[in-house]
């Protein structure tokens, strides 16, 4: 048998050549630099893009609302368009509608607000006098008004300080007024270009996709505007009903400043999720109280009642055909919005999932379901109960 010539060391595997000083078997491999650089570079890349959209999330947080918000117009600006309008003046007049109903909105409660603070500030003695004597016949004591009316310099004079500290930092207000400003304006000019140039735009994005993505994007996109504004319009068709029922029940009440609380009623509890059905009736409640204690509870009655009825007969028959969200499904959403975008993900919440379900019933496929004593679904209630519920 021939032996290994004395120049190639024994151990060294086939095929891989030694080096005169035998070290040849840890030569490291010629690929192993190359990736080392490449991971370098993709985690540097990562760790920029990271940074940059840092730095631009306001800016892609604007964008956002903006599309949402020609999400929502776009069905009636496609509506004037084709009645010969040009999209740029159907733009602009969806835009003045929305500026006139929002300031009339904000123009009425902000009267309520001032002529509610100028009463209570008016009839504030009374109203210690009322609670003093209520607390003194409730639970013993012995309070004077006297004794609570001397106290109050130290009161506003703590309200004074704050206010003085305020006015101290104006231009911090004004700073934060002015970025306000800014970025409003800016949601604005993008919501009209979005509305405005909308197929403009959509051709410029189909034009970078391949022909058989274009429909699905279209799609995708037809999809989004459909529920956004279906959302939209839905809620309005709701918050009008709801108006003036509680407009016809607070002026067969008494009720002062009827119309602006029916408006209230009807705007904070449809487009403020979660919360805003206990801010729409609390309002109506506390006002009535100060007509009397029966009105505010016939007021209470009527609010609760109300509320039914919306839940199980009026929203499942004007939602079937726009959006329809489960109320677990829409709180969930609602608390995630305010965790990625504040107040403006609150508002936005529902739309985007109710787009989200859309997309996962056009474009996830579904299959049969086993039949299983955990997937059987409630039995029907009485006739009264399916007629509510029928659609």
């Amino acid at each position: 048998m021939a032996q290994p010539s004395g120049d190639t060391p024994a151990d060294v595997p086939p095929g891989i050549r030694a080096s005169p000083d035998g070290g040849g078997a840890h030569r490291m491999p010629p690929w192993l630099p190359k990736a080392f650089v490449l991971a370098g570079a993709v985690v540097l890349g990562f760790m920029a893009l990271l940074w940059l959209l840092q730095r631009l999330r306001e800016l892609l947080l604007l964008l956002l609302i903006s599309l949402f918000l020609s999400f929502a117009i776009e069905p009636a600006v496609n509506w004037l368009a084709r009645h010969r309008w040009r999209r740029g003046p159907a733009t602009a007049v969806m835009f003045l509608v929305i500026g006139v109903l929002g300031a009339g909105f904000l123009g009425g409660i902000g009267s309520l607000l001032a002529l509610q603070a100028a009463n209570l500030i008016e009839g504030f003695p009374g109203y210690v006098r009322q609670v003093t004597g209520w607390i003194n016949s409730t639970f013993g004591t012995d309070l004077r008004q006297d004794n609570l009316l001397e106290r109050l310099p130290t009161v506003t004079g703590g309200m004074s300080r704050y206010l003085s500290s305020l006015a101290t930092n104006v231009l911090g207000i004004g700073a934060t007024a002015f970025g306000v400003v800014f970025k409003a304006l800016g949601v604005l000019l993008f919501t009209f270009y979005l509305s405005a140039e909308g197929p403009r735009f959509r051709r410029t994005v189909c034009s970078l996709l391949p022909p058989r993505h274009q429909l699905q994007v279209l799609r995708a996109w037809e999809i989004a505007v459909n529920k956004t504004g279906g959302y939209i319009y839905s809620r309005g068709l709701l918050a009008l009903v709801s108006g003036i029922a509680h407009y016809a029940v607070m002026a067969g009440l008494g009720v002062p400043y009827a119309a602006v609380l029916a408006v209230w009623a009807g705007v904070v509890s449809q487009f403020i999720p979660a919360i805003g059905t206990y801010l729409a009736g609390a309002v109506p409640v506390l006002i009535a109280l100060t007509v009397g204690a029966s009105t505010a509870l016939w007021m209470l009655l009527f609010i609760l009642g109300y509320q039914q009825l919306e839940n199980y007969l009026l929203q499942p028959r004007i939602t079937a055909r726009t959006v329809d969200v489960h109320p677990a499904v829409a709180f969930g959403l609602v608390l995630a919005g305010a965790a990625v975008a504040g107040p403006i993900g609150v508002l936005l919440a529902v739309p985007f999932g109710a787009t989200l379900q859309a997309f996962g019933s056009a474009f996830v496929p579904r299959y049969g379901v086993e039949e299983h004593p955990l997937t059987e679904p409630d039995p029907p209630g009485g006739h009264w109960w399916r007629w509510l519920r029928r659609n």
